[in-house]
C-alpha cells in the first residue's frame, strides 16, 4: 500500500511517523510532540539561498515560539550529512544556531504522507509547506509557498498566536489581527440572541452580526466551584490604655 496519501486537510489527525533528525537518531513524531503546538515545514533543498534565509527567521523567532507552547521542525528530501553539514555552514556563516531538529528524508516518505511533493512544481524536492497541529495531533492550519517564494515567518507565528486565541476564548479573529486587538465574537443564531448581544455593554457592535471584544484584560476572578469563602475576622479590640494620674504641674512640695 502507498504512503502516498494526498494533501492532508485542516481539521485532519496529523500522520505519526518514525524517522531520523538531526538532533534524534530514533525520531516518533508523536512522541517528540507530547502535549505541544507543533509547526511542521517543508524546503526544497539544504544548501539553497532561499530556505537558508527561512531557517534563519526561523531560528530567530525559535524563543518566541516556545513561550507559546510551539515546537518547529523542519524537513527535505536531503540525507543526514547533508543536514548536518548545512547547519554547520549556517553556523559558520551566518552566526545562527539552528535550535530545532530538521528531518532527513531521503526516500520522500514523510514527504509522500503529507503531500509535500507537488510534481508540477518539482517531482525531486518538496514545496515549502506549512502545518500547524494542535496538541491532540489534529491539523489546524496548512500554508503552501511556491519554490521561488520565502516563507513570512512572522505571519506563521500570528497564525499560530491567532489559532491559540480562538481556542481558549471561543471566538474568531478579523483580518490583520495582532495579538492584543479585540475579537470577533460568534454572531447570535436566533432573533433572541440578537437581543442578548445587543445589550452586552463590554462589546464593540458594528452590526447584529458583528461585535468585537477585548479579550487581552483579564476577566474578574471567580471562586472556584465548591470553595468554602473565607470567614472575614472582625478586628481585635485593643485594650483602653489606663490613665495614671499625675500630680499636677502646680503642686508643691511639703
Amino acid at each position: 500500500m502507498s504512503e502516498e496519501r494526498g494533501l492532508p486537510r485542516i481539521g485532519d489527525p496529523a500522520p505519526d511517523f518514525s524517522a531520523v533528525t538531526t538532533q534524534h537518531t530514533d525520531f516518533s513524531f508523536s512522541a517528540w510532540q507530547e502535549q505541544h503546538w507543533v509547526v511542521l515545514f517543508s524546503h526544497p533543498a539544504d544548501f539553497t539561498p532561499v530556505c537558508t534565509t527561512e531557517l534563519v527567521a526561523f531560528a530567530q523567532l525559535y524563543d518566541q515560539f516556545r513561550q507559546r507552547g510551539v515546537k518547529l521542525i523542519g524537513l527535505s528530501v536531503d540525507s543526514i550529512h547533508a543536514h548536518l553539514a548545512w547547519l554547520r555552514n549556517i553556523h559558520e556563516k551566518m552566526g545562527t544556531t539552528i535550535p530545532f531538529p530538521m528531518i532527513a528524508d531521503a526516500d520522500m516518505r514523510v514527504a509522500k504522507l503529507y503531500g509535500m511533493i507537488h510534481p508540477n512544481a518539482s517531482s525531486t524536492a518538496t514545496v515549502r509547506a506549512v502545518f500547524i497541529i494542535d496538541p491532540k495531533r489534529v491539523i489546524r492550519a496548512l500554508v503552501y509557498y511556491p519554490l521561488n517564494a520565502g516563507r513570512n515567518v512572522d505571519e506563521i507565528f500570528r497564525l499560530v498566536t491567532a489559532l491559540q486565541t480562538t481556542e481558549r476564548f471561543a471566538c474568531s479573529t478579523p483580518a490583520n489581527w495582532r495579538e492584543g486587538e479585540k475579537v470577533v465574537v460568534p454572531p447570535p443564531k436566533t432573533v433572541q440572541e440578537v437581543d442578548q448581544a445587543l445589550a452586552k455593554t463590554e462589546y464593540e457592535h458594528r452590526d447584529f452580526y458583528l461585535a468585537l471584544k477585548d479579550v487581552s484584560k483579564p476577566a474578574a476572578s471567580k471562586p472556584a466551584e465548591g470553595a468554602v469563602p473565607t470567614p472575614a475576622v472582625a478586628p481585635v479590640a485593643k485594650p483602653a490604655e489606663s490613665k495614671t494620674s499625675q500630680p499636677a504641674e502646680s503642686a508643691s512640695s511639703a
